[in-house]
């Protein structure tokens, strides 16, 4: 059924879910790897490292948000590989999403209301208009 599921996570409740589906997934089916991918947003990121001075530990906080997401993995007994990326979330996921072979992405909801979403545009929104896979979209 599915062989590659790509997970786009950041950490967030949302993500935490979108995970915990992206599981229940990869569990129809033997062989199922799952890639969690998460987006250091460079705009986000200039303040970190300003802020840290080892890059070391920015490295491990980065990792330490994902921990519940991987851990709903490791306790699964899924396969999984953590994939690290820069950029702007939505376009990066994209791009990324587009390049690799993957059955599906899934992604966690923002839950913006409808005058953000139409001025700033959701990351999951852009993922699932722009991937060439599909998407679910997990809230």
């Amino acid at each position: 059924m599915y062989n590659r599921l790509l997970l786009a996570a950041d950490g967030s409740k949302n993500s935490i879910r979108a995970a915990e589906e992206a599981a229940k997934l990869a569990r129809l089916s033997e062989g199922t790897t799952v890639e969690i991918i998460y987006v250091m947003d460079y705009s986000k990121s200039k303040g970190e490292v300003l802020q840290s001075r080892d890059g070391e530990i920015l490295e491990a906080e980065r990792r330490k948000q994902l921990l519940p997401v991987e851990d709903i993995f490791v306790k699964g007994e899924i396969p999984y590989k953590l994939t690290m990326l820069q950029g702007d979330p939505g376009p990066a996921i994209v791009e990324y999403a587009n390049k690799s072979t993957c059955d599906m992405v899934i992604i966690g909801s923002r839950g913006l209301n409808t005058l953000q979403e139409m001025v700033l545009g959701s990351v999951s929104h852009k993922v699932a208009k722009r991937v060439d896979s599909p998407v679910l979209i997990v809230k």
